[in-house]
């Protein structure tokens, strides 16, 4: 499949949820019709069957009152007695119509039920009722009697259908219920099973189609990034898998290419540390040689001719053995720098605090001369070559005491933990460097005031940062302070060391 043709992730991921959204759908409207002839299933059993059937009930005994409070008054003569007639009347009326509210004609039973009631009413109960009025109770005859009860007999039999034709619908109704209940949970169970399987296989398929991809694309990632830089990376999926594939193997083949120019580059510096290596030979014996004969020939024509000759010839071999002698220093430390880092030796367990004593101890005349206040901290062991660490401590403090102001010299080395780092400081009271000096400072051979006024190469600092990121460090110059000089510096922290330390305290 071409790149053009694939899916793009957006897409498949657009399509999924449409999916999604269209079975949730189908869900929710299923779901709701459902649970709407469910309820319509139990308003037409609660709602209207039961209370019908309650209301057949009614109906039946409204009938009964009236041909009880009939019977009574037959006998009697007495109005107090047709009272259950006439309120049965009232409760006929309303029950025949709440039923046919309720569920109709019922195979048209109700209106058959009130035609019966009023045949009975109009052909025995009326005539009968009248008849007392007027001659009092007497015994009615049999004719009419017979035709009463027969008629009332029919009102009966169609109160009993009635009533079972209700319990029939009630029986419906019922069923029906229950099916709706069955309707909605198997619909509910149906769906769950179907939103499962759905969801499983757009998992499946986006596991397929995006995520094994990538994991595929990550396994390729993570083979070249331990170094096998000749293995193509090659993947399928979606659209942006593919082309983020692409991009990555792009950017192994331009890793390749780096590493062939990176390759060409260490030969060539290689063949550069070679000629290197033969300058420094060079300069440490073939320039010295003849350098120590033209400072040492020097010193013999002032020891010799001094005084001999005029002025200006002693200011002359003066300035000769001067420039000898700043030369011979310059070469000295211009090979210093040269060899750190380049001529390495293995890394011990170095105490700071005999560093700094040594290096105090070889000033002690200056420290004398100035009556210089030193004021160290206790500082902690680092793993380091002691030479290297000496000469960085040297020359901070040399710069310290030679850079001095009109008030006697406070020098101060502390030290403290940041994180990882041991973060260390040497301060003093001098006449201080102007914060856009900041930076210069460390350059080789760069100056801030002129060889008179303060002797040295310009090489001190330089060298400072050059040993202090060898052990992988860094320094810098503070500029928020204000007055005098402060250089911070970090070396590494040896968990192992400090535990020493910490146990050797304890």
């Amino acid at each position: 499949m071409t790149l053009p043709q694939r899916l793009s992730a957006g897409r498949l991921l657009a399509a999924i949820v449409m999916v999604l959204l269209v079975m949730t759908a189908a869900v929710i409207a299923s779901t709701v019709i459902a649970l709407d002839g469910l309820g319509s299933a139990r308003e037409r059993s609660v709602d209207q069957v039961e209370p019908a059937g309650r209301t057949a009930k009614d109906l039946n005994r409204a009938l009964l009152d009236e041909e009880t409070g009939l019977r009574g008054f037959v006998l009697t003569g007495e109005d107090s007695f047709l009272t259950p007639y006439v309120e049965g009347r009232k409760t006929e009326v309303e029950a025949a119509q709440t039923v046919r509210d309720l569920v109709g004609d019922v195979n048209g039973r109700v209106s058959r039920i009130e035609q019966l009631a009023l045949q009975w009413r109009g052909q025995y109960a009326e005539p009968t009722i009248a008849s007392i009025r007027l001659s009092g109770p007497a015994l009615s005859s049999a004719q009419d009697l017979d035709r009463g009860k027969e008629i009332f007999d029919q009102v009966r039999v169609e109160v009993a259908a009635l009533q079972t034709d209700i319990g029939e619908l009630s029986r419906a109704a019922r069923d029906d219920l229950a099916h709706a209940a069955g309707v909605v949970l198997w619909l509910v169970i149906g769906m769950g099973v179907l939103l499962v399987a759905v969801i499983g296989g757009l998992s499946f398929l986006l596991y397929r189609m995006l995520v094994a991809p990538l994991a595929d694309l990550a396994a390729h990632t993570r083979q070249v990034a331990e170094g096998d830089f000749t293995h193509p990376i090659d993947v399928g999926g979606p659209r942006e898998t593919v082309m983020l594939g692409e991009d990555v193997d792009a950017m192994r083949r331009r890793i390749v290419h780096e590493l062939e120019t990176l390759d060409a580059a260490k030969t060539e510096l290689q063949r550069s540390n070679a000629e290197l290596e033969q300058f420094a030979y060079v300069a440490s014996h073939d320039l010295q040689e003849p350098l120590r004969k033209v400072a040492s020939f020097c010193q013999l024509l002032q020891r010799r001719y001094g005084g001999q000759l005029d002025d200006r010839a002693d200011q002359y071999i003066g300035f000769a053995v001067d420039g000898a002698k700043r030369m011979q220093v310059l070469i000295n430390d211009l090979l210093a720098f040269s060899r750190v880092g380049r001529l390495t030796r293995e890394q011990t367990v170095v105490d700071l605090n005999e560093v700094v004593r040594q290096v105090v101890d070889s000033y002690s005349d200056r420290v004398e001369e100035t009556g210089a206040d030193l004021r160290i901290a206790d500082l902690p062991p680092v793993r380091g070559e002691a030479s290297l660490l000496s000469a960085v401590f040297q020359n901070l403090i040399s710069n310290a005491l030679k850079f001095t102001g009109p008030d006697t010299p406070v020098i101060t080395v502390d030290v403290q933990r940041d994180g990882e780092m041991w973060k260390f400081s040497v301060r003093d009271n001098g006449i201080g460097i102007e914060p856009e000096y900041a930076d210069r400072i460390f350059v080789i051979f760069q100056r801030l005031h002129p060889k008179d006024a303060y002797p040295g190469t310009g090489i001190g600092l330089a060298m400072c940062r050059k040993i202090v990121e060898y052990h992988g460090g860094s320094i810098w110059l503070r500029t928020d302070v204000d007055s005098g000089t402060s250089f911070e510096f970090t070396l590494p922290v040896v968990p192992e060391l400090v535990a020493e330390a910490e146990e050797a305290h304890a």
